[in-house]
């Protein structure tokens, strides 16, 4: 989520308020990091005000991600050409049977292993 943004804000809220009602959310566990990560240091926003945000994503579907996903996650990397923390991300949403991915770091459109990679913000 981007705090700069405040148009590119809203439209992230109102998605995430959107999966959340119809309990349709999955993160992993990478994600909740990398999160923190970008909103702390790069956004430099309050620790505990990430958290907060972190805690009210904790009634999604929480993938934990295990040698058996990192394993999985190599294997992708190298056959798609993606970096290991997309794969990540991507065998992490396969195991949950998601039907699509939200990023705005892998190309609109593709398919990965069976996931659709939907850029909410095109």
């Amino acid at each position: 989520m981007d705090f700069s943004n405040r148009k590119k804000q809203g439209h992230a809220r109102a998605l995430l308020q959107g999966v959340g009602e119809r309990h349709m959310g999955v993160i992993s566990t990478q994600v909740m990091q990398e999160f923190y990560v970008a909103a702390t240091r790069k956004l430099r926003s309050d620790p505990l005000y990430v958290k907060e945000i972190i805690h009210s994503l904790m009634h999604f579907e929480v993938v934990s991600i295990g040698p058996t996903l990192i394993n999985e996650a190599i294997d992708n990397s190298i056959l798609q050409r993606i970096s290991f923390w997309d794969a990540l991300i991507v065998v992490a949403a396969e195991s949950a049977k998601c039907s699509e991915i939200w990023s705005e770091d892998l190309s609109d459109g593709q398919i990965i292993r069976g996931v659709k990679i939907v850029n909410p913000f095109k």
